[in-house]
């Protein structure tokens, strides 16, 4: 799908502003985003990648429905180019901002700044993505493409033009010739998994489903959803209190039983509701995508209630372990695992470990977010590596670490691709050793940087917790943040040669 030229916009120029130097700063911060975007060609490669999803989209679509694929027309492939810059432009102001999808189109309709980056700022109208346009943004393109146009960025931005100058007017190329990693647990949004908090969690989602059905006119002989509720609410505080008292085991394996036999008659209700919709869908006002997600929100809760029962009973009745492998942790998010990492503050974290790779400025240039149980830090190098080797079609010159990517393979598999093992080693003696070396000593003490990088990119840029549901979602959205903070690095290295104060942003 060709690009379309298309007329911008008429919009005005921006306001000069006083008096407040964080304003400025971030104004500046933006104003040389925008720049990178450009000259870079980072906005076209997504425009163009955008259009090629969009085109096979819809051929897929098309042969779904057995219908033959119709080109769209001019005018509305510069419709799929216009959404696409603007989706950039707003999910990199998400990144920088923080902002929820609520809070940052309320900041878009107040703010000119924000409306002339993100291409929405007109004379007359402007016309503000919703909270929910703003949410789909997000989730327009895989994680593919944001990683694409991510390596396209650190491409050029550690590239030299034919003049013998680094390229968009940086002092000096991006220096890709260390790697310096590290891993982190990027926190779910969800709550302490307490076994007997996941039975309520269960009872409020069945109950509240089968409150929707009654709602639209089918109903089974039973009591008003709420008073499950609120049973199940009554016997969680009464699970709590029973800590401070001193037959504390014994009360807890009654609580527990009472729970448990709320639960049957809760799942019994929620499947015969589901039953009933299920049958005589068409007695109601539902349609089939509206009544297929509320059984399907019943029936992936009802698949798991088993297995939290026998878990909270194996804990509490049985005073058994049951292995993390095993634990049940959301009954909304399956894909977290337990990270006993033994931090101060953090012993256990429930998440998805993260593998960050930074080189000298601080830029990202290779990560990747896991999904199933994090595997030994060593075992993450010869992949890490393969990737940089993609980008950049060579090895790095060198790569850092702590202890934990050391092993006897990974020191061989280095050597022999020609990398400068500068990985801590985990003897102490071979430490002291390797210390005499200038150039370990200068990379271990660099390395020290990357605790903070991580630090800057989770609470800067992710936000703790990340608020995405669904792994595809958080793999997506730590994608959009890597490239918020490329961006947002890049943006504050030394330039060449002294810039204009003011862009002529109305050009």
């Amino acid at each position: 799908m060709e690009m379309i030229a298309y007329q911008p916009e008429l919009s005005p120029a921006l306001r000069t502003v006083v008096g407040n130097v964080d304003y400025t700063e971030f104004r500046e911060t933006l104003q040389r985003i925008d720049r990178l975007l450009i000259e870079s060609g980072t906005e076209a490669r997504f425009v163009r990648l955008r259009m090629s999803e969009h085109e096979r989209r819809g051929v897929e679509y098309a042969g779904k429905m057995g219908k033959a694929y119709r080109q769209l027309s001019p005018k509305a492939r510069a419709n799929v180019q216009k959404h696409a810059v603007r989706a950039l432009r707003c999910d990199i102001v998400r990144e920088l901002t923080g902002e929820s999808a609520r809070a940052l189109s309320v900041r878009l309709a107040d703010s000119e700044l924000l409306q002339w980056f993100c291409r929405i700022d007109r004379v007359d109208v402007v016309r503000v993505p919703s909270k929910s346009t703003v949410d789909r943004y997000e989730k327009l393109v895989p994680e593919t493409i944001v990683r694409e146009v991510i390596d396209h960025l650190n491409g050029v931005a550690s590239s030299i033009a034919e003049d013998g100058q680094a390229m968009l007017g940086l002092e000096r190329p991006l220096d890709i010739d260390a790697l310096f990693l590290d891993t982190s647990c990027v926190k779910a949004n969800i709550h302490y998994p307490v076994d007997w908090v996941l039975l309520r969690d269960a009872t409020r989602t069945l109950m509240k489903a089968v409150a929707v059905i009654r709602k639209h006119g089918l109903k089974n002989r039973m009591s008003e959803p709420s008073v499950f509720i609120r049973d199940i609410n009554r016997l969680s505080i009464e699970m709590t209190h029973t800590r401070r008292r001193p037959d504390s085991r014994r009360a807890r394996k009654q609580v527990l039983r009472s729970m448990k036999r709320l639960l049957k008659k809760i799942d019994r209700h929620a499947r015969k509701h589901a039953d009933l919709l299920r049958n005589e869908r068409e007695r109601t006002d539902l349609t089939e995508a509206e009544a297929g997600v509320i059984l399907k929100r019943i029936e992936r809760i009802r698949e798991q209630l088993p297995e939290a029962i026998r878990q909270a009973h194996e804990r509490i009745i049985g005073s058994r372990l049951v292995p993390n492998e095993e634990k049940i942790l959301s009954l909304y998010e399956p894909d977290v695992h337990v990270s006993v990492r033994g931090k101060a503050g953090a012993e256990v974290e429930f998440g998805n470990s993260l593998l960050l790779a930074e080189q000298r400025q601080g830029v990202i240039v290779d990560w990747k977010l896991i999904k199933d149980q994090a595997p030994a830090d060593s075992k993450m190098v010869p992949e890490c590596v393969d990737r940089f080797k993609k980008v950049f079609g060579e090895a790095p010159g060198a790569m850092a670490g702590d202890r934990g990517f050391d092993s006897k393979r990974n020191r061989k598999w280095l050597q022999k691709d020609g990398v400068y093992n500068a990985i801590c080693p985990r003897s102490v003696r071979d430490l002291r050793e390797r210390m005499k070396e200038e150039d370990f000593a200068q990379l271990q003490t660099r390395r020290a940087q990357t605790e903070g990088r991580i630090a800057i990119f989770k609470n800067g840029f992710l936000g703790r917790p990340l608020r995405s549901k669904g792994f595809v979602h958080r793999e997506n959205r730590v994608a959009w943040a890597v490239l918020a903070h490329n961006l947002w690095v890049i943006a504050r290295l030394p330039l060449a040669e002294e810039q204009p104060g003011e862009l002529d942003v109305a050009a």
